[in-house]
Order: C-alpha cells, then structure tokens, then sequence
C-alpha cells in the first residue's frame, strides 16, 4: 500500500497542480480495482473536495480491510466509501465519477480485457478525468501505450504526461515513459520487508485523459518551448540539462544555462516528471 500510495499521489499531483492543465476539483472518486484502498486514500489527499468515493473489488477480503482502515481516516468521504464486490472487467457499466481511477489493475488482466476495462472506465469518467497507473516497467508503460492510442482513437484528449497527441516519440523497445516516487520507510515498514533503507523508490508509468473539451491543455501554459522533463535533470554549475517530451511531439534534450535567467532558475527547481516552460 505505501508504494502504490505514494505512486497514485504523485500521479494526482500533476493532475491537481501541473499547470498545462485545466481540471475541476472533483466531488466524487471511483477506484476500480482498488483492493484496500491505497488508491483513494491518495485521492482524498490530493483533492480535499472529494465527497463520495466508491471502491470495486473482486476479493471481498480486500475490501473488508479497506473499509476497516477507512473508518479510522480524518476524511468524512473516505469514512463513508461504499466498498463494493465487482469483477473487472464487467458487461455492467460502472458508475459515473468526476476522477476515475484504475492503479496497477491492466496487468492481471488479459489484452482484451484491458480494453474493456479502458472502454468502460472512460465512459465512467465521461464527465471527468481517467487516471490509469501501471509499474514503470517496460511492460507496464506498453500497456499505458496500448491504453492512450485507445483512448485517443475514442476522442478522449491525454492532459499527462504527454504534452500533445501525437505518436509517442520514445522507441519501442529502447525506452520508456517512466517517472518515480519516493516511499519513506518507517521502522516497521522496514521489518516486514526485510529491507535496511529507509526509503525505496516505486517507477510508475501513468496516463490521465478527458473527454474531448471538458478539460485539457492550457494554450496559455502550452507553448513552444515547453515539455515534460523524462529524466532527472542533471545539474552542474551554471547549467542544467533537461531531456523532455515536447508539445511538438518530439524528445528534446534542452541546456539551460545562467545566461537565460528566470529560464534557468524555473530548470534548476524543475524535478523528474514536472512540466517545464520557458518564459
């Protein structure tokens, strides 16, 4: 649950905060496939203005102990969460939600039901945004690759990571899209996986995306210039080089140095995953 936590909350940061996009603060949240309910907690976290929030599960077990942690949580959504038996994928539709989710769900299924899940979760956040998280492995981000030309054949416009619609640019079987959360360890956490660090970093690949019109890009914010930082930016005196996916469409490997003022200053604060954008 930390790892998937801490995964789930930095996606919905860049979805809260990024300023390339436009999205409401949503009042309800429906987590499908989200077993104890790491998923959720993140989202009440993120978006304080959260008021129903339903959870889908096939292992009832799960959901039982989701919803005995929920009780304890300073969240009244959280405290109230429906907790609720479904099988992914379903023939029933799922209800309508304004955050949609489905975290580290795509890869216990088989291809065609990840299309299914990815149909009906669309048409469940129709008036919202769709959140898909897979882990930042070579296979999980060919999934979240099979999951955005779906969505983008479907009329649905990506807002993150990717800063245009176009064919990824990234090599299939070179690279990947990939980002990285810090999961800080506590005492116990570090007993029950026997592991010595008092951290561990969890690579996620993601997608958020709405439907065409309801909420997206910024044209103010979205300019030439600008993109998604892939890579930790690497920093020496004076300089910062950033490798970013660009609203063209295209990898760019960018050096900002001194000479470019606020350009650099905005470089040098920039972290893995932001949206960078030049004055």
């Amino acid at each position: 649950m930390p790892a998937t936590y801490a995964a789930v909350r930095a996606v919905l940061e860049t979805v809260r905060s990024d300023r390339n996009l436009v999205v409401r603060a949503p009042s309800s949240c429906l987590d499908i496939g989200g077993g104890t309910g790491a998923a959720v907690w993140a989202a009440v976290d993120a978006f304080p203005s959260l008021e129903t929030i339903t959870v889908l599960d096939q292992v009832s077990a799960a959901l039982n102990f989701g919803a005995r942690l929920a009780a304890d949580s300073p969240s009244a959504a959280l405290r109230s969460a429906t907790w609720q038996t479904h099988r992914v994928p379903s023939a029933d539709p799922l209800p309508a939600a304004d955050l949609v989710m489905a975290s580290y769900v795509l890869a216990e299924l088989p291809v065609a039901g990840q299309r299914a899940l990815v149909d009906a979760a669309a048409e469940s956040a129709s008036a919202g945004v769709l959140v898909l998280v897979e882990p930042g492995t070579p296979a999980g981000y060919e999934r979240i690759l099979a999951a955005r030309t779906r969505l983008i054949e479907a009329g649905r416009t990506i807002v993150a990571p990717c800063p245009h619609q176009q064919a990824c640019p990234i090599p299939l079987g070179r690279d990947w899209c990939h980002f990285g959360a810090r999961v800080n360890r506590s005492a116990l956490h570090r007993r029950v996986k026997d592991a010595d660090l008092g951290y561990e970093d969890e690579k996620f690949s993601f997608l958020a995306a709405v439907l065409d019109g309801s909420a997206g890009p910024d044209a103010a914010a979205v300019g030439p210039g600008g993109g998604r930082i892939l890579r930790r930016p690497t920093q020496r005196k004076g300089l910062v080089q950033l490798r970013l996916c660009t609203t063209a469409g295209e990898i760019a490997d960018r050096i900002v140095t001194k000479r470019h003022g606020d350009d650099y200053r905005l470089a040098r604060d920039a972290s893995w995953g932001d949206y960078y954008q030049p004055g």
